[in-house]
């Protein structure tokens, strides 16, 4: 028997090359991305073992930001949620993602975004 639970991810602040202008090209700004994983988790498998690591989901954000500029938050989120729920055991996933730097009159701009697993 398997039982259903949240993992998430809060306030993740990496810089990147993002967005579609010129002067976003060649520059990095600070990007701020948040995760919740629904997942499951099998008792009879004692540990991390048994479990979808946090960690191993934002080295995953990581290097995906590591691959170079990327034009929207929305492909982004695409990639990060397609990352998630590579694991067999996530059942929905949603990121946020927010530019913090784009517009001096709002703390952020950006997109959330959800994938529930197709079985």
């Amino acid at each position: 028997m398997s039982d259903s639970y949240r993992i998430f991810v809060r306030d993740l602040v990496l810089p990147m090359e993002i967005g579609i202008h010129d002067h976003e090209r060649g520059h990095s700004q600070r990007v701020r991305l948040n995760l919740d994983v629904e997942t499951l988790r099998d008792p009879d498998m004692p540990g991390i073992d048994g479990v979808v690591s946090y960690e191993d989901l934002i080295n995953g954000i990581k290097d995906i930001i590591g691959r170079g500029h990327i034009d929207l938050v929305e492909t982004l989120g695409d990639s990060v949620l397609e990352m998630v729920v590579e694991d067999p055991r996530v059942i929905e996933a949603t990121v946020r993602i927010e530019k913090l730097d784009v517009f001096g009159d709002t703390e952020s701009v950006g997109a959330e975004m959800t994938r529930r697993r197709a079985d």
